[in-house]
């Protein structure tokens, strides 16, 4: 098994960042490679995502469920790839640190089973803290980005660079590809 923790804090009251946080089409959408997000009910939703390593690059399915909806503070996940021995769960832990700001801590675990196990980790280990870093800067800033008050300078554009450069450094490592 494979796990990381990320921590990334926000400049919203726990509040907004719990609107963001218990809407399943939202973390969907930073996913990268997200194809599709099809919701079946409040607690479950299968994503498409197109993932790669190397030279390698596939479309999977991963039936997401969530465990636990014990929010501002709490989320609990579970999920499957369909089609492959892997599986895995995480959660997501929100704190209030202060007047406008929440710490959110983001933990994934990733366990894969049968003989190809040791391929799956070894292929995932180096990836899985850059993916979970990406994901979490990417939450803040698409947050901090919707609580821009109307007129204010938006953050959107430097978010998006941001996100963008990374999604674009990945790419690199992944495919040995030019951007």
């Amino acid at each position: 098994m494979i796990e990381t923790e990320q921590t990334v804090t926000i400049r919203e009251e726990i509040t907004k960042v719990w609107d963001f946080a218990r809407d399943i089409r939202g973390w969907a959408s930073l996913m990268p490679g997200m194809q599709d997000c099809e919701v079946i009910d409040d607690d479950n939703s299968r994503w498409t995502l197109k993932v790669g390593v190397g030279g390698l690059v596939r479309t999977v399915r991963v039936q997401v469920k969530v465990d636990q909806w014990d929010g501002p503070e709490r989320v609990a996940f579970t999920y499957k790839l369909e089609g492959d021995p892997v599986q895995g769960g995480g959660s997501y832990l929100a704190t209030a640190t202060g007047p406008g700001e929440t710490e959110v801590k983001l933990t994934v675990q990733v366990q894969g089973s049968g003989p190809m196990a040791p391929m799956w980790e070894a292929m995932g280990k180096p990836l899985l803290p850059q993916l979970a870093k990406g994901f979490a800067g990417q939450l803040r800033d698409t947050i901090e980005a919707q609580a821009q008050p109307a007129g204010a300078a938006s953050a959107e554009p430097a978010a998006e660079k941001g996100f963008l450069a990374w999604l674009r450094q990945l790419w690199r490592s992944l495919f040995g590809a030019k951007s």
